[in-house]
């Protein structure tokens, strides 16, 4: 290896733990401190990749990294030893979870670690000692690493999810939340969802959604056309409720980045699109440009804002923890907290109230979350119905999305969680309800 491509990989190396721990000891949203983390490092293309890989899996399996890193250490770290401990952890990602090359892997952690200033360069001799064994044992560690999947959960989620879902319903979700998640495509109403499958080399989804790997979107055919968007099969899912919207004002409540919004658009609906997040309704914009969609794009707040016209129809996609898109946004795995949610569902609880308001008698409003709380779901809607006389659910039926009866609950909710369908890659977890004001 020559000593540039040592460098680049070393350099590479120094940004991934530098994320992690911007991430998980900074509270650090993951995109901001990868694009800040990869630029100040001077990346190329394909090691920003690398970088941005490694962290995204580490995030994902750093409850049970942790565990195993915890048991091949017999005495632990000190506490302050910030630097170490996260190369450890994406060392092991790497030898365990990754096709790197276990020597770069061993060998650039460990000279990283040499390089550091203070104390933290002692520990290259316990760092080199751990890598190495976990590339001797590499199957029985990668065995004990995936014995149980509900390390990769905080605490407080796994018992929220046990008690809602219960326990073997909480282990399939946690392990689906390891895995990393496929590319889904929304197409515009017209097109030929089979011409579109054998271009993109996907799988036509039981509700049109199209599926494939990974990759980068902007080089897939169609995409500078407008022709599709990418939109996880659960998103795409609420809009559907709303049945015929064709020339009706839609009101899209919290509407960036805009996945709904360009179906509700696509779909023939007027469409007021609003958000109270300026940069956030900037990609909605350049969304709707790109795809040749038009809406009424305002900046507002969702809990107070009123139309200046009478409005037919509401999607209301509310702020929420998202704890159902965890394999897509893994930091918030270990950003968000249980206080978060309770200040989150006492937001979606005014903002519905509100939006509800503003619906006509016999007006119908899908409200949504990408979560799987059930404080921010099912119990929110059970509130909302015993606090608002002229509420009804209207119950979704499963030809509605595609005839997918398994997400459609008892009580006529959508509810996607993301162990479901996973033998096709799995979904993200959404939660949506139908409303009706009946006078």
């Amino acid at each position: 290896m020559s000593n540039e491509s040592e460098n680049t990989g070393l350099k590479a190396r120094k940004a991934a733990i530098r994320i992690l721990m911007a991430v998980t000891l900074k509270n650090r949203p993951f995109d901001a401190a990868l694009d800040e983390i990869t630029k100040g490092a001077d990346l190329d293309v394909r090691d920003r990749a690398f970088v941005m890989n490694l962290v995204m899996l580490t995030l994902r399996r750093f409850g049970s990294l942790k565990a195993l890193m915890g048991r091949l250490l017999d005495r632990g770290l000190p506490r302050n030893a910030t630097w170490t401990e996260a190369a450890i952890l994406t060392g092991l990602a790497q030898i365990l979870l990754m096709r790197t090359a276990d020597h770069a892997a061993v060998n650039e952690t460990v000279t990283l670690i040499k390089d550091l200033p203070g104390k933290e360069k002692g520990f290259a001799g316990l760092v080199n000692a751990v890598l190495r064994r976990a590339a001797r044992e590499q199957g029985a560690l990668l065995e004990r690493l995936n014995s149980t999947p509900q390390d990769d959960l905080p605490a407080w989620l796994a018992e929220s999810w046990t008690k809602t879902y219960g326990h073997d319903e909480m282990q399939h979700i946690a392990r689906a939340l390891q895995s990393s998640p496929p590319l889904d495509i929304t197409l515009k109403p017209g097109e030929d969802p089979d011409l579109w499958a054998d271009r993109l080399d996907a799988k036509i989804m039981p509700n049109g959604t199209l599926r494939r790997g990974l990759t980068d979107v902007t080089k897939l055919p169609g995409y500078e056309d407008g022709i599709w968007w990418v939109q996880d099969i659960a998103a795409s899912l609420p809009v559907a409720l709303l049945g015929d919207i064709q020339g009706k004002h839609v009101l899209d409540l919290c509407a960036a980045p805009g996945g709904k919004t360009m179906q509700l658009a696509s779909r023939g609906a007027l469409v007021t699109a609003v958000d109270r997040n300026k940069n956030r309704l900037k990609r909605l914009s350049a969304n709707l440009e790109r795809t040749g969609l038009d809406a009424t794009v305002i900046t507002a707040d969702a809990a107070t804002y009123t139309p200046d016209k009478p409005v037919n129809a509401i999607l209301l996609d509310a702020p929420c923890s998202a704890t159902g898109t965890l394999r897509r946004n893994p930091d918030v795995t270990w950003t968000k907290a249980p206080e978060d949610v309770v200040k989150l569902a006492n937001l979606q609880a005014r903002i519905l109230d509100h939006a509800f308001s503003l619906l006509p008698a016999g007006g119908v409003m899908v409200y949504c979350v990408c979560s799987l709380e059930a404080s921010e779901g099912v119990d929110q809607v059970e509130a909302f119905l015993s606090r608002e006389a002229t509420a009804e659910r209207v119950p979704v039926d499963a030809t509605e999305v595609g005839g997918m009866s398994e997400l459609v609950t008892d009580k006529g909710d959508l509810l996607c969680l993301p162990s479901k369908r996973a033998n096709e890659g799995g979904i993200d977890g959404f939660f949506a309800a139908r409303l009706k004001k009946t006078k």
